[in-house]
């Protein structure tokens, strides 16, 4: 998992993902010479900081987003939310300014019109809109992996290591999916028009519910706010009771991922969530079952293999 452990590291908040670009872009070129394929890299003007690689003749994409939640420094030490986080007194944060790096704390205030509101404890002001994110805390035990940003950095993960063995597909790692952006729509367009490419899968990460614990595989999801097309779900949930690999069924009323953002795009693309299930969503302690994890890389090996 020490691949795992240095994505966790990489800060990476919603609009400032230049950083993982960067490390994505260097683990592929450094690694890809043991892979079966070794793909065709696309990034830089047009696409911005998103990176998307091919692999063979594509049938379907795998779309991991690279960004995470956190936060923007406003005014007066007030603290500004980047995507959902939880707000949690006392939760570490780590950035830099113009004068250094940074390590805080969150701090909760209760107002006297029972509104509350959040600032970090420092002893100097941090630079206007600075971006902050969970302090890294990556916990391995022989079940179990605990620590910020297992969503995405799993997702990403996840879809490296399809890579290792992809002969036909795409990679297509995203940003802004934290914060309600939409770079898969291009990601998309220029997979279809280039390569016919009009099969999504989302690997990303769901949470821990009564109807989806954690140790029961991985998460296939039917429906969240967006709702993947009866058919092309249909073709999935088969060929994963074929697999053998262990997997469960998830149907929510809420929640979003780059899935949604394809279903809202121009183009008649089918895509499925796909993920582990996480328990303590958003906050430092994110925690996946590491089987989970591994029913989660083997699914999707399967489904890139006969989808």
């Amino acid at each position: 998992m020490e691949l795992l452990k240095k994505l966790v590291e990489v800060r990476s908040a919603s609009s400032d993902e230049g950083k993982m670009k960067s490390f994505v872009l260097d683990y592929v070129k450094a690694n890809q010479k043991e892979w079966l394929v070794q793909p065709e890299i696309i990034e830089g003007r047009g696409f911005q900081d998103c990176v998307i690689l091919v692999f063979g003749k594509p049938r379907t994409a795998i779309y991991a987003h690279m960004d995470s939640i956190g936060f923007s420094t406003g005014y007066d030490k007030e603290l500004i939310k980047v995507g959902g986080p939880r707000i949690i007194d006392g939760i570490e944060l780590v950035g830099s300014d113009s004068k250094g790096e940074i390590e805080t704390e969150l701090m909760v205030i209760e107002n006297e019109d029972d509104s509350r509101s959040i600032s970090y404890v420092l002893d100097r002001e941090i630079d206007r809109g600075t971006l902050l994110t969970f302090k890294p805390n990556f916990r391995e035990t022989n079940e179990y992996i605990q620590s910020p940003y297992m969503d995405n950095r799993l997702g990403m993960w996840n879809a490296l290591k399809v890579c290792e063995t992809l002969e036909n597909g795409a990679i297509v790692f995203s940003t802004y999916e934290e914060h309600g952006g939409n770079t898969v729509g291009f990601c998309a367009k220029y997979l279809i028009e280039k390569h016919g490419v009009y099969q999504a899968l989302i690997s990303d990460i769901t949470w821990v519910t009564t109807g989806v614990p954690h140790g029961g595989g991985v998460a296939i999801s039917m429906r969240d706010s967006g709702l993947p097309r009866k058919s092309y779900l249909d073709k999935i949930i088969e060929l994963a009771k074929v697999s053998g690999i262990p997997f469960q069924l998830e149907v929510e009323s809420a929640g979003g991922s780059d899935g949604g953002m394809l279903q809202k795009s121009d183009y008649p693309i089918d895509w499925c969530f796909i993920g582990a299930a996480e328990d303590n969503v958003h906050t430092p302690d994110e925690k996946v079952f590491k089987n989970d994890i591994q029913s989660m890389v083997d699914l999707y090996k399967y489904l890139m293999k006969y989808l």
